[in-house]
């Protein structure tokens, strides 16, 4: 589905069930929470986005344990689901979205290589995270999370 569509469904969906939404994003940087604005009308059900690069930022703004970023790390599925709690929590809103990753060109290890990106969707407090292994540039690895994120979010909300 084009993603101005994922944004249109989501919103109306959303709206329809009277449930609201927030983002916490590392790698994509605010291009979710910005594709979602850029439908008019997001208001009614988008309360918030958070751009948490650093880890002091997950800590202090979505409350990531300092524990969770020291075992796992930064990119984890760990991290990807304390950020959409925390921001779900924080915002007070039904759903929470988040994502972490390695966009590149640089930052990659063995490990976890350049397009390894973890991805949360919370859901009045139950979490769904999500590998992505994707290839690409920076933008393309920017573009095609937020792409999945949203993909992966109107499969949950279908199911509500």
């Amino acid at each position: 589905m084009d993603i101005n569509k994922s944004v249109e469904y989501i919103v109306k969906t959303l709206e329809g069930k009277k449930m609201t939404l927030s983002a916490a994003e590392s790698c994509t940087g605010g291009m979710v929470s910005s594709v979602i604005v850029d439908y008019a009308g997001a208001s009614a059900v988008f309360m918030d986005g958070i751009v948490s690069y650093s880890n002091e930022a997950k800590m202090k703004f979505l409350g990531v344990s300092p524990q969770t970023l020291e075992k796992y790390g930064a990119v984890s599925a760990q991290t990807a689901e304390e950020m959409c709690r925390g921001v779900s929590r924080e915002s007070k809103t039904d759903i929470g979205i988040s994502t972490t990753g390695v966009a590149g060109p640089g930052g990659g290890t063995p490990q976890k290589p350049v397009g390894t990106v973890y991805i949360g969707i919370c859901i009045n407090g139950r979490v769904k995270t999500k590998l992505l292994e994707l290839k690409g540039s920076r933008t393309e690895i920017r573009q095609q999370t937020t792409q999945i994120l949203l993909n992966d979010l109107i499969e949950e909300i279908d199911k509500l």
